[in-house]
């Protein structure tokens, strides 16, 4: 299996309130999705907005993808429907980059 680094680009405050979710258990649902969805080889940047409630993100959309057809709007929304954010609520946007790792 295929290892990514992966980086919440721009979204500090989201992985700060997430801390309460195990790094290991995130980096491990990114790698799953990205295996599951998307170009394993290739990068790729990918920006959601969705509705943050509930310590959950939902009603996400992708509002810009630089890998188009290659999977990487999936994987984000995949990475997304475990992404804890803690007490953020409203439309917010969510940066997700993909970067094979070694």
């Amino acid at each position: 299996m295929k290892t990514y680094k992966f980086v919440m680009a721009g979204a500090a405050a989201l992985l700060a309130v997430s801390a309460a979710a195990p790094a290991a258990g995130l980096a491990e649902q990114f790698t799953k999705c990205v295996d599951k969805f998307a170009n394993a080889k290739t990068e790729a940047s990918v920006m959601l907005e969705c509705n943050a409630a509930d310590g959950k993100l939902n009603d996400c959309k992708v509002v810009d993808n630089s890998a188009a057809g290659q999977g990487f709007d999936k994987a984000a929304m995949c990475v997304a429907e475990v992404l804890p954010i803690g007490s953020k609520t409203g439309t917010i946007r969510v940066p997700v980059k993909f970067s094979p790792k070694g």
